[in-house]
């Protein structure tokens, strides 16, 4: 259930019904397939909410697949998919520490954040994981506010990004900001249980 991406010039990427690859081959239950809009323009940075366990991540890394997996030459895991050239994929997503070089989890972040906001442009693709969890909240609310206004603002550096978040006052940024969006990835409650949808929809958590 691969599909030919179509390659275009423009700064459109469109994914419908996209799957993780990996995911889908390990998984019992059917992987559910979500659609992914970015451009340049008013869905530039897509802020995206949603529970633990939810499917943030997954969707951040499924979508940087299918963008390789096309601009290699390959089929794509979706329905369909329209893509852009893009130069870069840059990636800021889970946490790890350098120890022997005196490196913790914040500042590996810190460091891999300011090389993106440093050298992204706008035919980039950007994944923001989590951003400025590995310190106090105020200030990783703070860190990961000025990042969303940079990535928006910067005319040079303003990619198409994803932005993963426990931070809900971010959410606020979509209301200001003309090419931000939110997104959230939905739950339910059956029988007391919390039930993951895995579902990517409009909106806020």
């Amino acid at each position: 259930r691969y599909v030919q991406p179509v390659m275009h010039d423009g700064d459109e990427i469109e994914i419908k019904d996209g799957r993780h690859p990996l995911i889908e081959s390990f998984i019992n239950e059917p992987f559910i397939p979500n659609d992914v809009y970015l451009n340049n323009s008013t869905d530039r940075l897509l802020i995206i909410t949603g529970p633990n366990m939810g499917g943030k991540s997954s969707i951040l890394r499924q979508t940087a697949i299918i963008q390789i997996l096309a601009q290699m030459g390959s089929f794509v895991p979706a329905t369909s998919a329209r893509l852009p050239l893009l130069d870069r994929i840059w990636t800021r997503v889970g946490a790890s520490d350098d120890v022997s070089r005196g490196r913790s989890t914040f500042m590996v972040e810190m460091t891999e954040a300011a090389n993106i906001l440093r050298n992204a442009s706008p035919r980039s693709l950007i994944l923001l994981d989590e951003i400025g969890r590995g310190t106090a909240t105020f200030d990783g609310l703070s860190l990961a506010w000025a990042i969303v206004e940079y990535l928006h603002d910067s005319p040079e550096h303003a990619a198409k990004t994803l932005f993963a978040t426990h931070y809900h006052e971010l959410t606020e940024l979509a209301e200001r900001l003309p090419g931000a969006q939110n997104y959230q990835v939905t739950a339910t409650e059956r029988n007391g249980e919390v039930v993951f949808l895995h579902r990517l929809e409009r909106g806020r958590a």
